[in-house]
């Protein structure tokens, strides 16, 4: 009896290796390890426990690394890349500007105030980004997209216990500016994101950021004028204003086509690159919905406070591990999801294969 505990527990370290080589091994392994146990043992070694566990750890590491280096991770890695350096250059372009367009909507006196150096270097710097991907440097679009991040943790992160909000509020931008180094740095062949993507896919990936930074900035400029007196009428909807509701709705309507096409442009790709693509964005979706809910009431009580309060180490942690996690997870559930389709594909391949008079 104890032989069966031994060999059911070391059937359980076993189970740390990838599936695949336990379909080779794992019968040899257990037979070696059986063969070596002592009389009467009911349980592994110590010494046997951690060299399998950690044997098999880096197993499962060798095949996840090898499961990146297929075609269909390089070629989301430079699609993702491309997309979000174009709506970080939209970004960017619309910050600079809200500085240089005067808006009707407040009071005398109460203008934005003028554009800095690095207000200019975030529009050349991302706009390097693009054209670099497009021309097929991808080198240069990935140091560019790195000095960006280094960038961030130069001029925002050391403002981290004089004004966390703003660090807090920047952070998706920063997570987002970390896919696109990271995917850029994925080695493609020259210029493959136009062939993955298509003309009229990358021509919807281009102009749909700069349709949405057209309507705002023409939203900003045609708002209503400012009066103390009153007599203007004000139709709002989140940050755009129109004094007609008809007009704000129009406004609405372009910035959602112009977001839809963006949509339709990744989901029209093939079902590989496009599920890569969610799960190298999805690590930013789930940081700013942490924001939003999680950290919601901090924000609130620091602004009411009048001075800043600091975030528990355990909310820097929360902030810094969801990226992560979530990417990971996202991994996890496209192998499950990919390698489910393979074998529901299989099986039709076996039913097709079988005499029709069986």
């Amino acid at each position: 009896m104890s032989g069966d505990d031994l060999e059911r527990r070391y059937r359980r370290l076993l189970a740390v290796y990838p599936w695949e080589h336990r379909r080779v091994y794992e019968d040899e392994m257990l037979a070696v390890l059986l063969a070596g146990a002592r009389p009467g043992q009911r349980r592994p070694a110590a010494v046997d426990v951690r060299n399998l566990v950690g044997a098999g750890l880096r197993a499962r590491l060798r095949v996840g690394a090898r499961g990146f280096t297929e075609p269909s991770w390089a070629d989301a890695a430079t699609v993702t890349g491309l997309l979000v350096g174009v709506v970080l250059l939209a970004v960017a372009g619309k910050a600079l500007l809200d500085q240089l367009v005067l808006t009707r909507s407040l009071p005398p006196g109460f203008g934005s105030a003028r554009p800095d150096l690095v207000d200019w270097l975030r529009v050349a710097g991302w706009a390097g980004v693009c054209a670099a991907v497009l021309i097929g440097w991808r080198w240069v679009a990935a140091g560019l997209a790195w000095a960006g991040v280094v960038g961030w943790g130069a001029l925002v992160a050391p403002q981290t216990a004089d004004n966390p909000t703003y660090v807090v509020d920047t952070l998706p931008q920063f997570a987002l500016a970390v896919v696109a180094a990271a995917a850029l740095t994925v080695p493609v062949p020259r210029r493959r994101a136009i062939a993955v993507l298509g003309v009229r896919r990358l021509l919807a990936l281009l102009l749909a950021p700069v349709a949405v930074v057209a309507l705002l900035v023409t939203n900003r400029v045609t708002s209503p004028a400012f009066s103390v007196v009153g007599g203007v009428s004000y139709q709002v909807f989140y940050d755009l204003e129109s004094s007609s509701e008809l007009v704000l709705w129009l406004y609405v309507a372009g910035l959602a086509l112009a977001a839809l096409a963006m949509v339709v442009a990744v989901a029209t790709l093939s079902p590989g690159v496009r599920r890569r693509i969610v799960v190298m964005l999805l690590p930013v979706a789930a940081l700013a919905l942490v924001i939003d809910s999680t950290l919601a009431g901090w924000v609130t009580s620091t602004m009411h406070m009048g001075h800043a309060i600091p975030l528990v180490p355990a909310q820097w942690a929360m902030l810094v591990l969801v990226g992560p996690v979530t990417f990971l997870a996202g991994v996890l559930l496209v192998r499950r999801r990919e390698e489910t389709l393979r074998m529901v594909a299989l099986g039709r391949d076996a039913d097709r294969e079988q005499p029709t008079g069986q």
